[in-house]
């Protein structure tokens, strides 16, 4: 089941049953045999100056969802609305004033430079494209970008393989910054760095989010980093979210078992400090075979036959707080998971 979305509400971004299929093909005629289901009915909304947090492990669709948002990915259904504006239904000549709101900040910062291009022209080719400025506003634009990131202005005659990857990191911030966007899809900014760095580069989004009013859909695996930086929190398994809650609500009372496993895994800061850990048995299933029923009943230490057979509606079990699954009932007004005739081992 859909979130129920309401694209005349304030909220900065809809995105509504959202899917995203590749095909496969094969043969001489390369004719298409299956369809790898990476993102299959995904909805959800951010409200400006928000930060999204969506989660999850490698392959399960989340940097497709965000791709697909910006058109870097074709969709197969479902509809995106930004700020009113249906993104979806723009021919691609008219997407141009809305990339300028739309930015987007790139896992690698190694791949996502241009090597042949100087620093200051990395981040000036998108005023130039949208026809910001002139030449001399745009070099001042470079520069109070570059001291924005924490760089020096020297630092634009420079080129990519001159920086670390914490600094080139800065450089893609830099970029997407400079065009005041509204909205910027930070696709894993910090798992390609040293921790020591991660946490500069978090601290750095969240104070450029509060000087410039930035909306920020966070995409990562790591739920602890997800934690210090989001307002919600989105939690995906195999192209489909199975929990959807306040930053507060998910970490201190997660009702899917395959949150619940995610958050087990986070160390605890006091080395002698134990959490009990749920160990989720067996390989993530195929996108392009995904389970009947529940997907992840193949996983699921609770599952029973009801989840092989019936998908689970993804419905709001407290206030705010949304799940997919069987067994999350509404107890108290709380809701809690509540497996029956479940065998431990």
């Amino acid at each position: 089941m859909a979130l129920p979305v309401n694209v005349a509400s304030k909220e900065l971004l809809v995105v509504d049953n959202l899917k995203t299929y590749f095909p496969v093909r094969a043969g001489v005629l390369q004719r298409v045999v299956a369809q790898v289901k990476a993102v299959d009915g995904v909805s959800f909304s951010i409200r400006e100056g928000e930060t999204f947090g969506l989660v999850g492990e490698s392959g399960c669709g989340k940097t497709t969802v965000g791709r697909t948002i910006l058109r870097l990915e074709p969709a197969t259904a479902g509809s995106v609305y930004f700020d009113g504006e249906d993104v979806f239904g723009k021919r691609r000549g008219d997407l141009k004033p809305l990339r300028r709101n739309m930015q987007i900040v790139f896992q690698d910062p190694y791949s996502s430079l241009d090597p042949r291009m100087p620093v200051g022209d990395i981040i000036a080719e998108g005023l130039q494209i949208h026809g910001m400025g002139n030449r001399s506003e745009r070099h001042e634009t470079v520069q109070e970008m570059l001291g924005k990131v924490g760089l020096n202005p020297y630092h634009a005659h420079r080129y990519p393989h001159e920086f670390s990857g914490g600094q080139r990191q800065r450089i893609g911030i830099a970029r997407a910054l400079a065009l005041r966007p509204k909205f910027i899809i930070c696709d894993e900014p910090v798992s390609a760095l040293d921790v020591s760095i991660q946490s500069q580069i978090l601290n750095l989004l969240r104070s450029l989010s509060e000087e410039f009013g930035l909306t920020y859909l966070f995409i990562a695996h790591n739920l602890s980093v997800v934690e210090h930086i989001s307002d919600r929190v989105a939690v995906m398994y195999l192209g489909k979210i199975v929990e959807l809650a306040n930053r507060e609500d998910l970490y201190r009372n997660p009702l899917h078992p395959y949150t619940q496993a995610l958050l087990s895994a986070i160390p605890l800061p006091k080395p002698r400090s134990k959490r009990q850990r749920v160990v989720l048995r067996g390989e993530i299933p195929s996108p392009l075979n995904p389970p009947t029923g529940c997907r992840f009943h193949t996983r699921c230490p609770y599952a029973m036959e009801i989840c092989k057979q019936q998908e689970p509606a993804f419905e709001e079990k407290e206030r705010g707080h949304w799940a997919a699954c069987h067994f999350v009932e509404s107890v108290g007004g709380t809701a809690e998971l509540r497996p029956q005739n479940v065998v431990y081992q």
